[in-house]
């Protein structure tokens, strides 16, 4: 096989990756997704698409977790909208609450139904927080992680057209409006359902290296929004900064 030929490199690749991350206990190796009546179904696939293709570059656990084994259907009820649509998707969970493994990652999406009580999937997030290495929030899913407690003094951001509703789920958080994803500490906050794919790019980057990344993206052919800062929808839903005095922002490692 010759040595510029792509697929040998792309399988040298594979396997400089997996020696380094085998190496390397603190990688993040179990991810955990969690879910409910009404998640946004990009919040969701749009980051295990980007996993999947991380999971081919080193080894990956996926725990789907939900409060109970039943399927979850991305709509609060089956007739929705003004329409009477009945389109919807409908994910089978790996684990329940009471069931689900250690993870060392927890992604909580967004999507309507963030609006409904939701007290078994608070008290979940509150309760295995202390035993993550990172969390990541896609669109409204901040206001699920808000309501736990876990964003208490740290900055977020969160989906710009949901902005009002969600900030007020945190009073104590410092919601970052101008921003694509923030990252304060193990917290990934992404805004709105797309900005998932390029926050879940950029943690990536930071944990498995720039390699890594860039042979993800260009295998899923997709081109990434690099700068957390570059967010246009601030502006088309008017968010401004909430709780945060004299205009700060985090001290992102990012970029």
């Amino acid at each position: 096989m010759h040595l510029f030929n792509p697929i040998f490199r792309l399988l040298l690749f594979i396997l400089q990756v997996s020696y380094a991350n085998c190496q390397d206990k603190t990688v993040p190796k179990t991810y955990g997704v969690l879910l409910f009546p009404g998640f946004s179904v990009l919040d969701v696939f749009g980051p295990i698409e980007a996993l999947n293709g991380l999971a081919m570059l080193t080894h990956l656990n996926l725990s789907i977790i939900a409060e109970t084994l039943a399927p979850v259907p991305s709509t609060n009820t089956p007739i929705f909208g003004p329409f009477n649509s009945t389109f919807s998707e409908s994910v089978v969970p790996t684990h329940t609450f009471a069931t689900a493994p250690p993870v060392d990652v927890l992604l909580i999406p967004g999507g309507f139904g963030t609006r409904r009580e939701l007290n078994s999937t608070i008290n979940f997030v509150r309760d295995r927080f202390p035993t993550l290495k990172y969390l990541i929030t896609v669109c409204t899913g901040a206001g699920i992680a808000a309501r736990a407690g876990v964003l208490d003094g740290k900055y977020a951001t969160t989906n710009k057209r949901a902005w009002v509703a969600t900030t007020a789920l945190g009073p104590k958080t410092k919601w970052l409006a101008k921003a694509r994803w923030v990252v304060d500490g193990n917290i990934w906050s992404a805004s709105g359902l797309s900005a998932g794919l390029d926050l879940i790019m950029a943690f990536v980057e930071e944990v498995y290296g720039n390699g890594t990344a860039k042979t993800v993206s260009e295998t899923m052919e997709y081109t990434r929004v690099e700068d957390w800062r570059d967010d246009p929808f601030a502006g088309v839903w008017n968010a401004s900064d909430v709780n945060i005095s004299g205009g700060g922002e985090p001290v992102m490692r990012w970029r």
